[in-house]
């Protein structure tokens, strides 16, 4: 079996945003002479693919440090400082899922359907890399097994379990799986109540999840210690926190209520919140200001897509690196692990070799993500996932906040019209 002396970040699972079909949930009217919305078309997020990229990077930069790739002290202070909060790409993988699925939850469909597609993104290329790492770890490297963790592994339960050597088992890293497997059950059963919320009950959630994080520092303190980085990093109803927080920013946004700042401001409230959160803020007070700060570019990102205004994210090359970062996350433990027992380097590469190697795990993983994304996920997805309709079920409930044009059949969201710009 794979392991490191630090948990691995997760990664959400959630469809590639550049796979969101074209019409939201429903399709509603509002009346045409409102002053305060426009009518913009509906378009795919592909900003949101290019960002999951991103997120990868700081979670594999954070893995480079805490898996000891690089050996020469003053390489790995480099590293250590840059990717010191790279473990807060968990923050924004499960944010983010929250909020695409919600945007991409289609009107009418059965809760089975959704979970069947679900399923179909993330059980394949789980059971395949889950198949490789205990392949390595019977016949390679002759480790022992126990058959209820390998069960456990295998069907997403094991984040449920506190016991040390289980939810970090088999691909460590599918610990983030069985959190989003979670999320995926609990949506279609929240997502009536959610589509009847009012907006300030949105809002509501929006501030009440980062102020939920954050108590989850004292209330660890009530476990034994031993349970306490289970608790606060692992278990699968304290991480469902920053998920429900995408999913309520992800309906404000569908229904044209989303009022956070533009894409270039809140870049800069997150470059300056993960300077200050690097240098001087404890770590119980961090989590907390990510998620905010994700929040705010997850949603500025969507925007400046619907509205079609300037996005660094959304490049053909930012695309497709979000596309396999899924693959790259489940692999990217796995193969540098594999490397550095088989090379002998477990302490790391000394001097400018250390550098060195990080950057070819780093092309190394590409590749193994790329095969695993063409050869297995892909064609797994287009096997086992249910066929998707076009438009929505007939009879189905329209909610208030997307319009169709009269005269056309392409859907349309509401956005809020900006100060002083006319159309």
């Amino acid at each position: 079996m794979t392991s490191v002396p630090m948990p691995p970040g997760p990664l959400s699972t959630a469809e590639s945003p550049a796979a969101v079909p074209d019409r939201p949930v429903g399709s509603a009217t509002r009346k045409e002479s409102s002053p305060a919305v426009v009518r913009a078309p509906l378009h795919r997020l592909p900003s949101l693919t290019g960002l999951r990229w991103i997120a990868a990077m700081l979670v594999f930069g954070f893995h480079v440090g805490t898996m000891h790739v690089i050996a020469d002290p003053d390489y790995k202070a480099v590293v250590d400082r840059l990717f010191s909060l790279g473990l807060s790409g968990v923050q924004f993988f499960f944010i983010l899922s929250g909020f695409v699925l919600v945007w991409s939850a289609r009107v009418g469909e059965p809760r089975h359907v959704f979970w069947r597609r679900r399923i179909a993104k993330i059980f394949p290329s789980h059971v395949a890399m889950w198949a490789v790492v205990l392949l390595f770890g019977v016949y390679y490297w002759a480790e022992p097994q126990n058959l209820k963790v390998l069960l456990s592994n295998l069907f997403l339960v094991q984040a449920w379990n506190p016991t040390p050597g289980w939810f970090y088992s088999v691909n460590t890293v599918s610990w983030s799986l069985s959190c989003e497997l979670f999320f995926y059950l609990c949506l279609p059963l929240a997502l009536p109540l959610i589509r009847r919320a009012r907006p300030w009950m949105l809002y509501a959630v929006v501030v009440a999840m980062p102020l939920l994080i954050l108590s989850v520092w004292p209330a660890q303190a009530l476990l034994p210690e031993a349970d306490r980085w289970w608790f606060s990093q692992v278990f699968p109803l304290v991480r469902s926190l920053e998920f429900w927080l995408g999913v309520a920013a992800g309906e404000l946004m569908r229904r044209g209520c989303w009022r956070g700042p533009n894409l270039p401001v809140a870049s800069a409230i997150f470059v300056a919140t993960w300077m200050i959160a690097s240098f001087w803020i404890p770590a119980q007070w961090w989590t907390t200001l990510l998620a905010v700060a994700y929040v705010l570019v997850i949603a500025a990102a969507a925007n400046a897509d619907l509205r079609g205004t300037w996005s660094p994210w959304r490049s053909r090359p930012l695309v497709w690196l979000g596309e396999v970062s899924f693959a790259f996350y489940l692999v990217h433990v796995f193969v540098v692990t594999t490397v550095l027992r088989m090379t002998g380097t477990i302490g790391g590469f000394t001097s400018w070799r250390g550098p060195a190697a990080a950057i070819g795990f780093l092309l190394l993983n590409l590749v193994v993500a790329w095969l695993l994304f063409r050869l297995v996920e892909k064609p797994m997805m287009r096997l086992l996932a249910p066929p998707r309709r076009h438009g929505p079920a007939a009879g189905t409930a329209a909610p208030a906040t997307a319009a169709t044009a009269p005269d056309t059949k392409a859907p349309v969201v509401i956005i809020p019209r900006q100060p002083g710009k006319e159309r």
